[in-house]
C-alpha cells in the first residue's frame, strides 16, 4: 500500500519535486553538480566564490533584533525591497513567495530562511512591514521583513550596496534599482545571486536544495561567466 501511495506522488508530482522529495546516489545532486549544471542552464545565475555575506543588525516588524549571524544553520535568502515600489518591488516579492511555496512543500521548509530588507525604513513602518508579506503570498513561518529602523534611514540603502546592488533615490520619491536574489550559505557565506525576475524558479529550489545537502561546504564554482548585462538587466526589470 506504501508502495503504491508513493508512486501516485511521483506521478502527480511535477519533476522537480520528485528529484528533491527521493534520495539520489552519492554525488549525483552534489553542489559542483548542481552548479555546473545551473551554469550551463540558467543564463540569470551567478554563482560566486564562497565568502563571508555582509552581516547586518536590523530588526523586524515588531521590533525584535535580527542579524545574519542569527540565521548561521539556514540557507538564506535575501533581497532588498521599499514596500511604495509601484513596479518590480512587488513582482520580486511575488516571485520570491513563488519559490518559497515549493520550497515549503518539502523538508526544506525548516532548513530556508526567506528575508526581505526595505531600503526605505521612514516610510516602511511596522504595520507597513507586516502587511507586505500578507498580501503577495509569503508565509510568515519562514520568512521575515526587516527594516533599519527611522532613526537610521540610509543603512538599508548601504547594506543593499554591499550586496552590490544600488537603490538610487529620485526627486519623486522614487528608488532605481535593479534586481537580485542573494542566497547566503549555512556558515553564512553568499554563494550565489539570481539576476532579474525572469529566472526559472525552481532552479532556485534545486539550488537551496543543493545547500541544504552539501556536507563539503566549500563547493565548486563553475568557470566565470559575466553578470547579465545591461540589457538583460533592464529586461528583468519589467
Amino acid at each position: 500500500m506504501r508502495r503504491r501511495v508513493i508512486l501516485l506522488a511521483l506521478a502527480v508530482a511535477p519533476p522537480a519535486f520528485a528529484a528533491l522529495a527521493l534520495p539520489a546516489p552519492a554525488g549525483a545532486h552534489s553542489l559542483p553538480d548542481v552548479e555546473g549544471r545551473l551554469h550551463d542552464r540558467e543564463r540569470f545565475f551567478q554563482p560566486l566564490e564562497a565568502r563571508p555575506a555582509p552581516d547586518f543588525a536590523l530588526q523586524d516588524a515588531e521590533g525584535r533584533p535580527v542579524r545574519l549571524a542569527d540565521l548561521r544553520g539556514k540557507v538564506v535568502v535575501l533581497h532588498f525591497v521599499y514596500a511604495s515600489c509601484p513596479d518590480v518591488c512587488p513582482l520580486h516579492a511575488e516571485l520570491i513567495a513563488r519559490v518559497q511555496g515549493m520550497v515549503n512543500l518539502t523538508p526544506m521548509r525548516d532548513q530556508v530562511r526567506f528575508v526581505t530588507v526595505t531600503t526605505d525604513p521612514e516610510r516602511d513602518t511596522p504595520e507597513v512591514l507586516r502587511g507586505y508579506g500578507e498580501a503577495r503570498g509569503l508565509d510568515p513561518a519562514n520568512w521575515t521583513f526587516l527594516t533599519s529602523g527611522a532613526a537610521r534611514p540610509e543603512e538599508g540603502r548601504r547594506l543593499a550596496e554591499a550586496y552590490g546592488l544600488r537603490f538610487v533615490p529620485t526627486p519623486e520619491g522614487m528608488q532605481m534599482h535593479a534586481v537580485v536574489t542573494h542566497v547566503v550559505d549555512r556558515e553564512g557565506r553568499l554563494r550565489a545571486k539570481f539576476h532579474g525576475l525572469d529566472f526559472d524558479p525552481t532552479n532556485l529550489v534545486v539550488y537551496l536544495n543543493a545547500l541544504t545537502h552539501d556536507e563539503e561546504g566549500g563547493g565548486h564554482v563553475p568557470p566565470p561567466r559575466p553578470a547579465p548585462g545591461v540589457w538583460e538587466r533592464l529586461r528583468g526589470l519589467f
